[in-house]
């Protein structure tokens, strides 16, 4: 448990330093790597984020862009490469509405943990649910609300998301060979 002045200094550090020296990205990336569970090479995060903690597990060449919220307390794994738009928010707990004790809901939460695979590309204003599996490769459209699992290489859209279409798989396949990543 952080004191109250170990607060006000992370607070200082991570949002008034960087609105003067926008070039100290490594002091957020520093948070965040101190506040998850485990974190690969090559983190960047663009602007503000918040959320982090232990339940979270980050491949290596990972990038996320302003304002990514994270909130609850099931467990999250990304894997490598995945590139995040602005205004991601993941969601990893519920409100008990089924078999709870009070309605609307109880007051205790259904945490359910996100997984994220390899080289998926995720829209800006996105958001995912607790519970949901993304496969490899896919890519979540802009504004998509992701309430079901993601399928390799499916890109989905809309609210709630479904399958667009598929990604040339040939193509998917050859590249990864070769090694080209972004």
């Amino acid at each position: 448990m952080l004191s109250i002045w170990q607060k006000i200094i992370y607070g200082f550090i991570y949002y008034i330093v960087p609105k003067f020296r926008p070039n100290l990205k490594p002091i957020r990336i520093y948070y965040a790597t101190k506040k998850c569970g485990k974190v690969g090479k090559r983190l960047i995060i663009n602007g503000k984020s918040a959320g982090w903690n232990k339940n979270i597990e980050i491949g290596d060449f990972c990038s996320f862009n302003p304002n990514l919220r994270i909130l609850g307390s099931g467990k999250i794994v990304i894997g490598n490469y995945l590139h995040a738009g602005e205004n991601l928010t993941i969601l990893t707990q519920n409100h008990n509405f089924d078999t709870g004790s009070a309605i609307p809901y109880s007051k205790g939460y259904i945490a359910k943990d996100v997984i994220i695979g390899d080289f998926v590309w995720i829209g800006h204003n996105v958001i995912i649910l607790s519970g949901v599996s993304i496969g490899e490769g896919a890519i979540l459209g802009a504004g998509a609300v992701v309430s079901k699992d993601v399928p390799a290489c499916a890109i989905v859209g809309g609210n709630p998301a479904k399958i667009i279409r598929y990604r040339d798989m040939e193509h998917y396949t050859r590249l990864k060979s070769e090694g080209k990543f972004f």
